[in-house]
């Protein structure tokens, strides 16, 4: 699929919603690069992990401000995959940020302003050029306001814990429905209401509640809007 300009595609939403999986499947369709705004996030959360800079759950956040220049990420395209993986300081962390350690962290690293606002620079850089496709939280309300497409997506809490819940189990995490369904209640939470760029649906983003898609009806849906709005 061919679109006559490149533009940017914002999509936010609540964890577990599917936004990368569209993303993803959006940016293969259209040839464009996709960037995963939350990888960033957990990115540093892992380093956070690391360096010993969360004691019991409370994130040292004055040592934090004095790692953020050691703290380097970007995204390389995986040949096998043929989607981009998440490196921290040349180290490919693609599978380690998604585990459940990093999941009940991310939320309250994510809401730190300097953390956002160092994250926020980087993902402006990202897509200066365009013909992009970013998800994240806030990526049509903070990122990108001026974005040419933004879409909203959500899923009730019991799906998107059964798809989280799936995911990790798929990996070989030892993770039960219990705790899955406890961390996306929680991240709900801290997400919508943290100070700095909470979770919420721009004015002029479209909704896409998915509870009852599957991959290919949601892809099929944002492509027809795409059509209908850019061809």
């Amino acid at each position: 699929m061919v679109i006559d300009k490149k533009i940017i595609i914002a999509i936010d939403g609540h964890s577990s919603s599917g936004k990368s999986t569209l993303a993803k499947d959006l940016a293969k369709v259209l040839s464009y690069k996709y960037i995963d705004s939350g990888a960033m996030y957990r990115a540093v959360t892992l380093y956070c992990i690391r360096h010993g800079l969360v004691i019991n759950g409370e994130i040292l956040e004055d040592k934090l401000r004095e790692s953020l220049k050691d703290i380097h990420i970007e995204f390389r395209l995986n040949p096998e995959t043929n989607h981009s993986d998440t490196f921290l300081n040349g180290e490919n962390i693609e599978n380690e940020i998604r585990e459940i350690e990093v999941s009940n962290l991310v939320s309250p690293v994510s809401r730190i302003a300097f953390v956002r606002e160092a994250m926020v620079i980087q993902q402006r850089e990202l897509g200066r050029d365009k013909g992009i496709v970013m998800d994240g939280r806030d990526i049509g309300t903070v990122v990108y306001p001026d974005a040419e497409l933004k879409i909203f997506m959500t899923a009730s809490h019991g799906v998107r814990s059964r798809r989280r819940f799936d995911e990790l189990a798929s990996k070989g995490s030892a993770v039960s429905e219990e705790d899955i369904s406890k961390n996306v209640l929680q991240r709900d939470f801290i997400d919508s209401n943290r100070e700095h760029s909470p979770l919420k649906q721009a004015e002029d983003a479209v909704l896409l509640d998915n509870s009852s898609m599957n991959r290919e009806e949601q892809l099929e849906w944002a492509l027809n809007l795409i059509r209908k709005r850019f061809s």
